[in-house]
């Protein structure tokens, strides 16, 4: 590691003032400023809806049309309750369109799939399924749109068959929607492919219970949402289907994200602030399996800010807790607090670089302030802490964090300062307290991806 004018660092050994204006671990508050408790089980459920087993051509469109009248006839907190019947438990189905205060409920053992057939989701300019020069062109599975309350709930699964062949108007052509995602990226250009849920201007949504997997895109897409609840969900899809984000909250607030088991193509979790600010997210009691990581970016220009990543696993995560961003799409990222962390046979376990694109070009410049971690536990890889510049430093407090000695250091225009309880092993060259007092107990903290209910 060599010191040069590009390269800042500042090391501490106090819980007190910080190097450079970081605020003291005591003074940071981050996560959902709701009182958020485990949510409960519909008592009002206004239809129950069983499957036609039609496997006949075109038979989802008569599926679709029986499932959005049973929501637009439900009245405000109800649910419409998906169960198994004669011909099993199977759904499948185009777009569906939720209603303020009603809640769809997936029974154990039921599938609800969302229909391989890009025409079902198309906007109107005949792209969707399709490479184009803009993406978008797709209508989500589920989309919630000026709705308060109501949700996804139950131990069933929603299936948005990513992997399944597309219907296509090209005699002779087949691909699954993950085929055209990674021919868009070999061949340039920008796939068409649903999202499998997305909120716009929605409050007070409920996701509890449930599987999702499979997402043809994104699983779960939060834009300008407040108040929304994540508690003991699945999202469950195949470490190499391209764009595949587990849940994205954007321009959002007081989200909660708790007890549940991710693994996904891409990042587990992104939040972002491209569009307006995202800030008081708790991620609390989480399990984190393949993925790109618990991100943090790359759209930040709106500001992120008092996050709170707590008693999180993860597992396998290409990088382990991650902040991305840089001079096209920068901003504020601030008051982002990891405490109680495990992580292991990550790449990169620590990733906080505002040069994610390296060709990138802009006057948004990424600023990294007011980071902090305590009693973070990993393994061996890269520990990556870049800030663009000695004007645009990251700040960063460790206490009581411990990687492998094998693990390797990456440091450039960091304000890195150390609270009582520690790092090991420190940057090389630079004399640091090393950890101390006991370690947290990673060992019994891993846990197998749960069994899927449907």
């Amino acid at each position: 590691m060599h010191l040069s004018f590009r390269s800042l660092f500042f090391l501490c050994a106090t819980s007190g003032a910080m190097a450079g204006g970081f605020v003291p671990l005591a003074q940071v508050h981050a996560q959902d400023r709701r009182t958020v408790v485990e949510p409960a089980m519909p008592e009002n459920v206004c239809a129950s809806v069983l499957p036609s087993g039609d496997t006949a051509k075109g038979a989802w469109k008569e599926e679709t049309k029986l499932l959005q009248a049973a929501i637009d006839q439900c009245p405000s907190g109800g649910a419409v309750r998906l169960v198994k019947g004669a011909h099993g438990g199977r759904f499948v189905s185009g777009p569906l369109n939720m209603k303020s205060g009603v809640t769809l409920w997936v029974d154990r053992g039921v599938t609800l799939a969302a229909v391989s057939d890009p025409r079902a989701y198309d906007k109107g300019a005949g792209t969707c399924g399709t490479i184009a020069k803009k993406g978008g062109g797709c209508a989500a599975f589920i989309t919630f749109e000026g709705t308060k309350g109501g949700g996804i709930v139950g131990d069933g699964v929603v299936d948005g068959q990513g992997g399944a062949t597309m219907a296509s108007q090209q005699p002779g052509h087949s691909e699954t929607w993950w085929q055209l995602a990674r021919r868009a990226q070999k061949d340039g250009g920008q796939q068409n492919n649903p999202r499998l849920i997305q909120a716009e201007q929605a409050r007070e949504l409920t996701f509890y219970r449930i599987t999702l997997r499979n997402s043809p895109n994104f699983h779960v897409v939060l834009n300008a949402v407040e108040g929304a609840t994540f508690w003991n969900i699945k999202i469950d899809t195949p470490a190499d289907a391209r764009n595949t984000d587990g849940i994205d909250p954007g321009a959002s607030q007081d989200i909660t994200i708790a007890r549940s088991f991710i693994r996904t193509g891409d990042d587990n979790i992104a939040i972002k602030a491209g569009k307006g600010a995202t800030h008081h997210i708790s991620i609390v009691d989480d399990h984190f399996y393949w993925g790109h990581g618990l991100s943090i970016g790359s759209e930040v220009n709106a500001g992120v800010s008092d996050i709170l990543v707590r008693n999180a696993t993860l597992d396998g995560t290409t990088s382990g807790l991650r902040i991305k961003s840089d001079v096209s799409r920068g901003g504020l990222v601030t008051r982002v607090r990891y405490e109680d962390v495990c992580l292991r046979n990550n790449k990169n376990p620590l990733d906080f670089d505002t040069r994610y694109d390296k060709t990138a070009h802009g006057t948004k410049f990424p600023v990294f302030d007011s980071i902090s971690l305590r009693n973070v536990t990993g393994g061996d890889g890269s520990l990556i802490l870049r800030g663009y510049d000695q004007a645009h430093s990251l700040k960063v407090n460790f206490d009581g964090v411990r990687f492998s000695d094998a693990a390797k250091w990456h440091l450039e225009n960091t304000e890195l300062s150390i609270g009582p309880s520690g790092v090991s092993p420190g940057p090389a060259g630079l004399a640091v307290k090393p950890a101390r007092g006991a370690a947290p107990d990673c060992a019994g903290r891993w846990v197998a991806f749960p069994a899927t209910g449907g």
